[in-house]
């Protein structure tokens, strides 16, 4: 199966896993979703600074800086196949 069908499905998958995931999980899966699908951050980070959340994200997507959108496409389909079991 084609890459972008793999990683379709794994998107596809993540929502319909039978437990949720740890944050530190969801925020990994949302960094290497973003970097798949849009490349290296390409915004500031949140100009409120009690916004945790929205910063938690945006470091983690940051922290991937430099990864192939085929390479995070890859990483996540791996994530989402091990957390399915």
């Amino acid at each position: 199966m084609e890459l972008t069908n793999q990683f379709e499905q794994a998107v596809a998958d993540s929502k319909t896993l039978a437990e949720k995931p740890s944050n530190e999980i969801l925020l990994q899966l949302y960094a290497l979703y973003k970097q798949g699908t849009t490349g290296d951050v390409d915004t500031d980070g949140p100009s409120n600074p009690f916004d945790f959340v929205a910063k938690a994200k945006h470091n983690a997507w940051e922290e991937l800086k430099g990864k192939t959108k085929e390479a995070a496409m890859e990483e996540y389909v791996a994530l989402v196949q091990k957390l399915k079991g």
